[in-house]
């Protein structure tokens, strides 16, 4: 049922040209780049400005799991970069953000 849904909500695609097509994954691409380029505790915030790049809204009812259930998913994910990404730097700066 996946796949007939992506087609749907891509249909937009159809209709543009080469050149418009183009220009849609220098975009994307940039988008992309933005988020995996982001470090620090930037990784750990929201990102609409990634899900804008779709035609289709950011949904109003996102849910979002209660503090327990977030931290453990911290944890894992920091844990899954020391894995993956053994030799990156450690940034040592805490959150200053308000």
């Amino acid at each position: 049922m996946l796949p007939e849904l992506v087609i749907e909500m891509d249909d937009d695609l159809d209709s543009l040209t080469r050149d418009e097509l183009v220009a849609e994954i220098v975009r994307l691409r940039a988008g992309i780049r933005a988020h995996r380029d982001s470090s620090g505790h930037d990784l750990c915030w929201h990102h609409p400005q990634l899900w804008g790049l779709l035609p289709e809204p950011v949904p109003h009812d996102l849910a979002v799991p209660a503090w327990p259930q977030f931290l453990r998913g911290c944890v894992r994910y920091r844990e899954a970069l020391d894995r993956e990404l053994p030799n990156a730097m450690a940034a040592e700066d805490d959150y200053q953000g308000g």
